[in-house]
């Protein structure tokens, strides 16, 4: 088992709650805690800067904020006030964004390798404190710094995670990135492409696949009663199946599944919708691409994350005990 671990939070608990549990997987040994930014649900920074304020050494990252709906000057500002808040504690975690929520909402996604190459280039400068001046498709600045009066002017050391699906993304986290946040809803032989995808941008940059942290979210459903871990990732298998065509699809799962569920579910989902969806979901597929059951089963199936490259487990707690699950991996 991988010594480092991580605590991944959503929205299916109280907020207040999760200051609870931050500070609990802190006293746990756990190096992080990520806050999801996924559905119209939940902003991941507020929650992010609440976790920062009430913990001394855990990590705080986003998993993950989007490249679209944010000013790349109010991104940078965000993530210093984040590392101001939690000096050298701070993971920007970021990702391509996904249809139809971002058409819905008025984004066209487009080009997305080179609007995540711009977006990269101009945070990482900010961060380091630079002038920056840059034009290019996605992002026009000129001459803006980040204006530090009251506070550090150092650079600050803000990793910045891409969470990457596609192999292309995959390939240019190798490239530019401080690591890849490994998605979840994958069997554990789907990093074995992963890793090769980005052990191939890094070589374009010069580095090996070793400069590439590879934290990956997982989702971990452990009870005591096996059964009842497995209904309980049903339960959010079948929405993000259905909402996330594209995870259903580098999970291997059957476009025969995938549209009984979406024929069930409305987008946003009832819990009456779900209980009804979730018989679709088989078995083996929850053993297959997430880590449920008892405390010893997940901490089996998590093990084959971790052999097949992943660094870090970044663990989502489905079924509501995220205490069992922290005190499962605890690492003292």
């Amino acid at each position: 088992m991988s010594e480092r671990v991580a605590l991944y939070l959503q929205d299916s608990h109280d907020l207040r709650d999760g200051l609870d549990y931050a500070r609990y997987a802190e006293e746990k040994g756990f190096e992080a805690v990520w806050q999801a930014e996924s559905r119209l649900v939940r902003d991941a920074i507020v929650p992010m800067a609440a976790y920062a304020a009430v913990t001394e050494r855990i990590k705080i990252g986003s998993g993950v904020i989007n490249n679209w709906t944010r000013n790349i000057g109010l991104l940078a500002a965000t993530f210093l006030t984040l590392d101001d808040l939690a000096p050298g504690r701070i993971i920007c975690g970021i990702g391509a964004w996904w249809d139809p929520l971002a058409s819905n909402v008025g984004i066209q996604r487009r080009k997305p390798l080179k609007a995540m190459r711009e977006t990269v280039e101009v945070l990482r400068r900010l961060l380091n404190m630079e002038r920056v001046t840059f034009h290019g498709e996605f992002h026009h600045v000129d001459g803006i710094e980040l204006d530090v009066v009251h506070g550090r002017r150092e650079p600050r050391d803000v990793q910045i995670m891409i969470g990457a699906t596609g192999p292309k993304m995959m390939q240019l986290t190798g490239e530019i990135a401080d690591g890849a946040v490994l998605n979840y809803c994958v069997p554990p032989e789907y990093n074995d492409q992963a890793l090769e995808l980005l052990e191939k941008g890094a070589k374009k940059a010069g580095r090996t696949l070793d400069d590439v942290d590879r934290p990956q979210l997982i989702v971990c459903s452990v009870d005591h009663d096996h059964d009842k871990a497995i209904d309980a990732s049903k339960m959010l298998l079948c929405q993000y199946l259905a909402q996330q065509p594209h995870i259903a699809k580098a999970s291997g799962v059957s476009q025969d599944v995938v549209a009984e569920i979406q024929s069930t579910l409305g987008w946003p989902a009832t819990k009456e919708q779900i209980n009804k969806a979730k018989h679709f979901v088989p078995d083996e597929l929850v053993l297959r691409i997430t880590a449920s059951g008892t405390p010893e089963e997940a901490r089996t199936k998590v093990a084959e994350y971790v052999k097949r490259g992943a660094t870090c487990p970044i663990l989502y707690p489905v079924g509501g005990n995220v205490e069992l699950l922290i005190d499962t991996f605890a690492q003292k």
